[in-house]
């Protein structure tokens, strides 16, 4: 999507940090000489099961092959039951969501957000979501300008790595309850040419929007979570995205880590990005849960932004690179297994 900067937000939240305090204990015999200490062993990290970048990929391939997975299109209804199918082949828990939303010039949309819930009975939660909608115009191409774009990374990246993520899950389970959440109708916001009035970014994330306000389950809570935008490209870079350090920045702190750890530094980066608008703004800030947006979002270089390809033509699967995807969906295991 076009993130649309934005200059404050509706909240302002604190943060409290937590002190972890390691006591050292003596054992001490009569012979005060022998005494010795008995020093707590350090936990290790646990290996998360292995993420298949190949699966990924694939995954990446098949929503492409639909076509422009634009909502009110063909292509947008069998991709969408091909998600659905895929969740529930994995052995998720699938609700759909099922509604009408209004774009930026009036345009009434049939979304659909999809939703795979493993081990739905599990008090204690954590959410995973991307887009699976496409941009319906190449706003920033310099041809075919209002055709819509296969949205290889923009859209397909993000669901091509949860897909194999939910093929994991459905394998190795863990001990608490995980939500995979496709929104739909995120990528039909204002274009390039349109009149900028009013508030713009309300045109973005119509999917996240319509969850907030009716999730999927009544009282629905998630510990956290993480927002999958744009992760498939060669040499992706991910820097620290405003929102999240906002309203998550011990979620960034946990996933930036974990990728850091495993040596995927080279695409975790520590540099903070503008504030954008994004799915993750709206789960935030109204649905209550702090997560963290992995991005692609540069500011090492000029131009600053989303690459070349972004809302263009370009975004094809000639950008999804295999070593992006294996830096992303390893680091997420890694998150997972080691909550």
């Amino acid at each position: 999507m076009e993130k649309r900067l934005t200059a404050s937000f509706l909240h302002s939240l604190r943060f409290c940090s937590l002190i972890l305090i390691a006591f050292v204990g003596a054992s001490c015999g009569e012979d005060k000489s022998s005494s010795t200490l008995s020093v707590p062993a350090i936990s290790t990290r646990i290996n998360a099961p292995e993420f298949n970048a190949d699966s990924a990929y694939q995954n990446i391939e098949e929503q492409v092959a639909f076509g422009p997975r634009v909502p009110n299109s063909a292509a947008h209804v069998a991709c969408g039951d091909w998600l659905s199918n895929e969740l529930d082949r994995h052995g998720a828990e699938v609700t759909e969501q099922i509604g009408r939303v209004r774009a930026y010039d009036g345009t009434i949309l049939n979304m659909r957000n999809i939703i795979g819930s493993f081990k739905p009975d599990a008090n204690e939660r954590v959410m995973l979501y991307a887009h699976w909608d496409t941009r319906p115009f190449a706003d920033k191409d310099t041809v075919r300008m209002r055709e819509p774009i296969d949205g290889a990374n923009d859209g397909g990246s993000g669901v091509g790595v949860l897909l194999e993520i939910a093929r994991v899950l459905g394998k190795d389970s863990l001990d608490y309850g995980v939500d995979i959440i496709l929104f739909d109708a995120e990528d039909y916001g204002t274009p390039e040419w349109a009149d900028k009035g009013g508030n713009n970014m309300l045109t973005w994330c119509l999917g996240s929007q319509f969850w907030v306000n009716q999730p999927h389950r009544i009282g629905y809570q998630a510990k956290y979570g993480i927002l999958l935008d744009m992760v498939g490209a060669k040499d992706a870079v991910f820097n620290k995205e405003g929102t999240s350090m906002a309203y998550a920045p011990a979620t960034v702190k946990k996933v930036w880590s974990a990728g850091q750890a495993l040596g995927h530094g080279a695409y975790f980066k520590n540099d903070v990005t503008p504030q954008t608008v994004d799915d993750n703004l709206f789960v935030s800030e109204l649905g209550g849960i702090p997560s963290a947006n992995i991005v692609h979002y540069q500011v090492q270089v000029l131009p600053m932004g989303y690459g070349p390809f972004h809302h263009t033509h370009a975004d094809n699967m000639d950008v999804i690179d295999r070593n992006t995807l294996q830096a992303v969906g390893s680091t997420i295991l890694d998150v997972l297994w080691n909550d």
